[in-house]
């Protein structure tokens, strides 16, 4: 519509010229005539009366004088008229005009001088008349007196009002026929061609690459959509090509990479395309309070930890919360954007929420409601109306802005996490033909714990939409299928590890999510070395055993009892005093709920006193790091870090002690685990100990710290070879090949 109006514009603005300009001078024209018409009638009126006034003036006959100037007061637009004597005295006027008779007349004077008579336009009050004077002689030419006519003038301002509005009428009417012609031969010429070919690119987009494009016209448009029709068949013979060739190699090879992973993806899902859902986007933009730039980092989350990799590796789309300030500023006309900035791998399509839609569905509903519910860390579930009515409808939202983008043919679907529990069945419900997958990243509570939620019908009914739902641990399945077998009309089969409800099947599985296995990524070694011996310089880490901490402020990561075990072990062990020295890099997160701001404060706190207790000099036990830390900043503490301890109170898996152990190259380090994580079920070489025990949290850590290297190497040296053959890339990879089997089955 811009482009019509800009192309009609200057046409309308021609044509509304051309019409004022002649509109201008007919009406000079109709007025002039008007006047000249008013004129000739004051004069005529004038000198018909001038015969019967003589009398009047001769003989002083006042009476006759009244009855002349009342005659006349029922002619059209006649206002009225007046007789003066030859002093230029008013000896009879019409009533209806009698406040004539204030208005000062300079120029009778020198009507009675010259005999000439006057016709001009005057002011009166609020309008405007015609006056014409006639001077009354005897036969010696001698001046009796004065008649004057008065016109009323009115009537020209109503016609040329007329005159005005028909112009107007027929402009407006030639502008709207102008424009409807003008959007017509747009339409015919330009836009239904553009259309076509745009719904043609639609289906291409989606996958339908077999249809001729529909554009016959000749021309520049048509060689266009003739270009477009010839990429097309070349990607539709590369893609089979590349899934071919895909099947290939991984017949041959063993090793979980990154390549294995995107030829299972060309393999097993060929044209198909991959699009993950998440709460948490991969890269966010926000503003700089220093700068006022704005920048891109990565949040902290180990759902990005885990997917970003893959979706390097194999490409798609990923659907997620614009939840960065500056995030509008650098999407395309569909929100989207490619990522990562600086090599773009895959897309990245933001959905927007207004403040009220977060707070309700993530703050309110997932984060005050169904995380607390998940983990048994002692901390009540919230679940308010308002937020579940909410939740459901930016549930609606991204399962709008999925199936937008969903091609024509089976497409997979990932969903992320306990922030989407409804999305499976409403994607299932629109596009039966999509795989649908959730990963369940945090525990799965037991039946009598999931019973609290007021809502838990809906949320078992939104997830068994799905064809697969994964889990980290093989008691959160097992957790799960108690909870629909006790909590839903359903049938599970425990030998299939499945839920069926509504002839519809849902497979439950454990997927123990990992890392990539290379955290040095694209930092040189001797870059690594170089920040190393700044931190150690800049925080007096010299000649120290240094211990690693790395989470979200969060209740369930049991950082209280991490500072309270330190605390102990100082008490008990103080010979280790200004030989170890613990980091804490903690990244606030979800500020606005209560419990978190409160949590925050509370380790603020506790820090300052513990250090205060035990500091020695410039020596302080606890160095405590709260801001966000990037995964690039992350990499030299975990390489200088001695030990690294997890003491989460219940996690789903925990990526923290994994990519801790991914990072140890040279296996000089050791892992403090919680038994609580989902971790603690693979690596088992971790020293393990129950964080709520903190006698047995403090020997956990003097006997990693008194442990013989050589076991300690040990220990790693098999950590991270399960870290490396349960990788991120396998994990994927098996979510991938059960889905493809489920979709065959």
């Amino acid at each position: 519509m811009r482009r019509i109006f800009l192309f009609i514009l200057p046409i309308l603005i021609v044509v509304a010229g051309a019409f004022t300009l002649f509109g201008y001078f007919q009406v000079r024209f109709e007025e002039d005539k008007l006047i000249d018409d008013l004129k000739r009638k004051s004069k005529h009126v004038a000198e018909a009366m001038e015969l019967s006034t003589r009398g009047v003036f001769v003989s002083k006959d006042m009476r006759n004088a009244n009855y002349l100037v009342e005659k006349f007061e029922a002619r059209e637009r006649l206002q009225g008229c007046v007789l003066y004597d030859k002093d230029g005295n008013i000896i009879a006027i019409t009533k209806r005009f009698n406040d004539w008779k204030e208005k000062d007349k300079p120029y009778l004077n020198d009507i009675l001088s010259s005999k000439n008579p006057r016709g001009e336009l005057e002011k009166f009050k609020d309008h405007t008349v015609y006056s014409y004077i006639l001077p009354v002689t005897d036969d010696e030419g001698q001046v009796l007196g004065l008649v004057e006519v008065i016109y009323d003038t009115s009537y020209v301002l109503t016609r040329l009002t007329e005159i005005w509005k028909r112009i107007s009428a027929t402009l407006i009417i030639l502008v709207i026929i102008i424009f409807i012609i003008a959007v017509f031969l747009h339409k015919q010429i330009f836009a239904l061609p553009v259309q076509r070919l745009t719904e043609w690119f639609q289906h291409f987009q989606k996958g339908e690459t077999d249809e001729a494009h529909p554009v016959k016209e000749k021309g520049e448009l048509g060689k266009l959509a003739s270009e477009v029709e010839q990429v097309a068949l070349s990607l539709r013979v590369k893609r089979r090509t590349i899934s071919d060739e895909a099947q290939v190699r991984l017949e041959k090879e063993e090793t979980w990479t990154e390549i294995k992973l995107r030829d299972v993806v060309h393999a097993k899902l060929g044209e198909n395309a991959l699009f993950v859902v998440s709460n948490r986007e991969p890269y966010m933009h926000v503003i700089d309070e220093t700068t006022g730039a704005a920048r891109c980092i990565t949040p902290a989350s180990g759902v990005v930890t885990a997917l970003h990799p893959i979706l390097c590796a194999c490409g798609g789309t990923w659907i997620a919360h614009g939840a960065g300030n500056a995030d509008r500023k650098f999407v395309n006309s569909k929100d989207k954007l490619g990522v990562p900035p600086e090599d773009n791998r895959y897309i990245l399509k933001r959905i927007w929420l207004s403040k009220e839609e977060e707070d309700g569905y993530y703050y309110g509903f997932a984060n005050e409601g169904l995380w607390p519910l998940c983990h048994n860390t002692h901390t009540r579930p919230i679940f308010r109306e308002a937020d579940w009515e909410i939740y459901k409808k930016v549930n609606q939202k991204f399962a709008d802005g999925v199936l937008a983008e969903l091609p024509a043919k089976n497409p997979f679907v990932f969903i992320q996490d306990y922030h989407f529990t409804l999305l499976g069945r409403i994607i299932k419900e629109k596009r039966p033909d999509a795989t649908i997958a959730l990963f369940w990243h945090i525990p799965w509570p037991t039946p009598e714990s999931f019973l609290i939620c007021p809502y838990r019908k809906e949320i078992l009914d939104g997830m068994l939409g799905c064809d697969l739902i994964g889990f980290h641990v093989q008691s959160h399945c097992n957790n799960f299928l108690d909870t629909a077998n006790r909590l839903l009309e359903s049938r599970v089969d425990t030998e299939k590890f499945s839920v069926v409800r509504l002839d519809k099947e849902t497979f439950i599985r454990a997927f123990p999510i990992s890392v990539n296995g290379y955290m040095t990524g694209n930092i040189m070694e001797k870059d690594l070395t170089k920040q190393i011996e700044a931190i150690k310089s800049e925080l007096d880490l010299e000649d120290k055993i240094i211990g690693i901490g790395v989470d979200r402020i969060d209740y369930t990561k049991g950082i209280i009892e991490r500072v309270l075990a330190i605390d102990r072990f100082f008490e008990k062990y103080p010979e280790y005093k200004k030989k170890v020295v613990f980091m804490q890099l903690a990244a606030p997160s979800r500020i606005h709920i209560k419990r978190y701001h409160d949590l925050m404060s509370e380790i603020d706190e506790l820090v300052e006193k513990k250090n205060w207790k035990h500091m020695d000099g410039a020596w302080k036990p606890i160095i405590y790091l709260k801001k966000h830390f990037s995964a690039e900043e992350i990499k030299p503490f975990y390489k200088m870090a001695d030990f690294c301890i997890v003491s989460s109170l219940h996690d789903g898996m925990n990526l923290v002690a994994k990519e801790y152990v991914a990072s140890k190259r040279d296996l000089a380090g050791a892992l403090i685990l919680s038994q609580f994580t989902g971790a603690a079920r693979e690596l088992t070489d971790a020293v393990q100990f129950n964080p709520y025990a903190i006698e047995e949290f403090t020997q956990a850590i003097k006997l990693t710290l008194e442990m013989p290297i050589d076991e300690k190497k040990k220990r790693m040296e098999n950590m991270r070879r399960i870290i490396t053959e349960n990788n991120v890339y396998r994990w994927a990879g098996n979510i991938i090949t059960e889905l493809t089997a489920l979709k065959k089955s």
